[in-house]
């Protein structure tokens, strides 16, 4: 089984470095524009994805939509606990607005932000749940950063952990009980975007 593991498209809150966490911002056109180059660059190599499940929030939900659209494959239930971390009340501020309200350790404060456990425990067993039900299929899960970034630790603890960009697409590979990459955090279809 594949798992492919894809961050949604800019918002207008990503373009401000506006935390978002669980806020339901939608995609903005260059959002679109990245979900419709991913799109392109699958329908253009071989086939593997069978479906494509997202997050229940907007901005995920459209990107999924523009890709399964492209490439002819179902769009399944959106699930809950494939949404971003939940930052508490670090959400909806910018980097300077932490930094002056709760200082330059605003991630150990207590915010009310989900803890990276609770993240991979919500997310594993999202993945559990999507693997016994889609065993002998392909599926391209479309997420959001933070929470791709704790499952990719979850499940490939070897990996080199690097900050995950808009449309950023990785492919894992369930070998035996492991998830193996075959590839991570790859952006090349977004080099002929001009917004």
């Amino acid at each position: 089984m594949l798992i492919g593991l894809v961050r949604h498209g800019k918002t207008d809150w990503n373009a401000k470095g506006i935390i978002q966490g669980q806020t339901d911002i939608p995609l903005n056109e260059e959002g679109i524009a990245q979900a419709q180059a991913l799109a392109s660059r699958l329908s253009n190599e071989e086939r593997i994805w069978d479906a494509v499940i997202s997050s229940d929030l907007q901005r995920a939900r459209r990107t999924a939509a523009i890709i399964a659209e492209r490439l002819g494959i179902p769009v399944l239930e959106p699930d809950i606990r494939l949404r971003e971390r939940y930052f508490g009340e670090i959400e909806g501020t910018t980097e300077q607005e932490r930094l002056e309200r709760w200082g330059a350790d605003w991630r150990e404060q207590s915010v009310g932000m989900e803890s990276d456990a609770e993240v991979r425990a919500r997310g594993t067993e999202a993945i559990t749940d999507l693997m016994k039900r889609e065993e002998a299929r392909n599926i391209l899960v479309v997420s959001h950063g933070s929470f791709i970034a704790q499952m990719l630790k979850e499940l490939c603890a070897d990996l080199e952990d690097s900050r995950l960009g808009n449309l950023s697409y990785s492919i894992l590979e369930r070998q035996g009980d492991a998830w193996q990459p075959l590839l991570h955090n790859c952006t090349r279809h977004l080099d002929e975007i001009k917004v």
